[in-house]
């Protein structure tokens, strides 16, 4: 193990990232926020979300076709989704299913509030973990529309081989541990329960 859980890997996270001066903090709902919430206090800089949903595969949910985001952001993996026999029709009805939930928890989690401001500053976009790779690669292009004047991608673990597929995406990489033999991201923490909304709102109410 390398985190107790997710708050021992946001302060992990929050020395390997050293000083950013002028950074918003965003975190990916649920799991990426109380690691946020930590990066965000070391930081001493605001906390925000940057709701993302993942697109799985009809039949095998657990398997990622791709991501969608707020502000149209969209990412598909047509290699996964043809090996999957994925139809057009099926990929559209996925992504209305989790345009729906994506919408839901935007509003749960904002509450009417604005969003922070991201033009011009440094955006850390930060998750538990990454394994596939495409929530991350959305959150980033979600920053950037935003206006984001560099954007830096920053995660507790993911495998070996994670930056080829984010280079260009990010205009810096972070990750604290890089374990080959990668197999899912909850088997590097103690505590990986499931976060809940209600974490969620306390991280960002703080």
């Amino acid at each position: 193990m390398y985190f107790t859980d997710r708050k021992d890997a946001g302060r992990q996270l929050a020395a390997r990232l050293g000083t950013i001066p002028d950074a918003v903090v965003v975190g990916l709902p649920r799991g990426g926020v109380p690691v946020a919430a930590e990066v965000a206090k070391v930081l001493g800089a605001p906390l925000d979300i940057c709701v993302v949903r993942k697109l799985g595969v009809p039949r095998q949910p657990e398997l990622g076709m791709g991501a969608i985001g707020e502000g149209g952001a969209r990412v598909v993996n047509e290699y996964v989704r043809q090996a999957a026999h994925v139809t057009n029709a099926q990929l559209a009805a996925v992504e209305r299913a989790e345009q729906a939930e994506l919408a839901r928890r935007a509003e749960r989690y904002r509450g009417g509030r604005p969003p922070v401001e991201l033009r011009g500053r440094t955006v850390v976009v930060v998750d538990d973990g990454i394994a596939t790779g495409f929530t991350a690669k959305a959150a980033c292009r979600i920053v950037r529309q935003r206006g984001a004047a560099r954007v830096v991608l920053a995660v507790p673990v993911a495998p070996a081989e994670w930056r080829d597929g984010l280079r260009g995406e990010a205009d810096r990489l972070v990750c604290v541990h890089e374990p080959r033999g990668f197999l899912a991201i909850g088997a590097f923490y103690a505590d990986f329960d499931q976060t809940t909304d209600a974490e969620v709102l306390d991280a960002l109410l703080g």
